[in-house]
């Protein structure tokens, strides 16, 4: 496939040279599927709201996501993650991973007042979509982030975790390597970050039975079929359902 000659005006683009470009992008310049959906996305505004053309490529096909199912750890593989933790920072901050389902993004922006004690809730500001939600405050949790904040020094002031060096909010990186070491200590070989407890969080909220919705609410999705992912990996339906193996 050869790339389009330069030489053709925008305005004189016909889906023919339009397809030949997109499949010039996928084969040759092996570009992922959400970058082809960028550019078909560009090349439908400069078409229609530019040029002021009829939506003649709506014919395109686009290409399709691969449906990747969300990695998680089972209550084993946690235990060991959690214990092979030895410093009470990193602790908490792992503990408020899987305990509230939080983004690691979500989990450095925390500041201490978001932090309410008497009613058990957190509150997540300006997340994901610019949006606010509140989640739940487990007790356990409660009492890991005291003991924490207590024994910690220096004391932090603005935010959770705070930095020594900097006494700024941590990096992502920072605490994504945290997690990257207690799993390589814990001997969990799963290719699986720390976006996992996450995921974790989600999946086993639906074992016990949580209702989608709720979870939805809880995650801050926009869309509930962001959600509904996690039906796919969850053994609440599936473990009455034996295999023909079996008889």
């Amino acid at each position: 496939m050869q790339k389009l000659p330069g030489n053709i005006p925008a305005d004189d683009l016909q889906p023919a040279h339009l397809k030949k470009y997109l499949v010039f992008c996928f084969e040759k310049l092996k570009l992922s599927e959400n970058t082809l959906h960028t550019r078909i996305n560009a090349i439908k505004f400069y078409s229609e709201q530019v040029l002021r053309r009829d939506r003649f490529f709506w014919e395109f096909p686009r290409p399709k996501k691969p449906l990747q199912l969300p990695k998680l750890l089972n209550e084993d593989e946690l235990c060991r993650l959690f214990n092979a933790l030895t410093n009470k920072k990193h602790k908490a901050m792992l503990f408020t991973s899987y305990s509230v389902g939080l983004r690691v993004s979500e989990i450095v922006r925390l500041k201490i007042k978001d932090i309410d004690s008497e009613r058990l809730q957190i509150f997540i500001e300006n997340a994901k979509g610019k949006k606010d939600r509140y989640v739940n405050l487990s007790p356990v949790l409660l009492d890991i982030l005291r003991e924490y904040f207590k024994q910690y020094t220096p004391r932090p002031k603005v935010f959770l975790f705070e930095s020594e060096q900097t006494g700024d909010a941590y990096p992502t990186r920072t605490v994504q390597q945290i997690f990257s070491n207690a799993k390589s200590a814990a001997g969990i070989v799963k290719d699986v970050g720390i976006h996992s407890l996450r995921h974790s969080f989600a999946t086993h909220l639906l074992d016990k039975g949580t209702d989608i919705r709720y979870i939805k609410d809880l995650l801050g999705h926009l869309d509930i079929r962001t959600t509904e992912r996690y039906l796919h990996v969850s053994k609440k339906q599936l473990v009455n359902i034996g295999s023909p193996l079996d008889d």
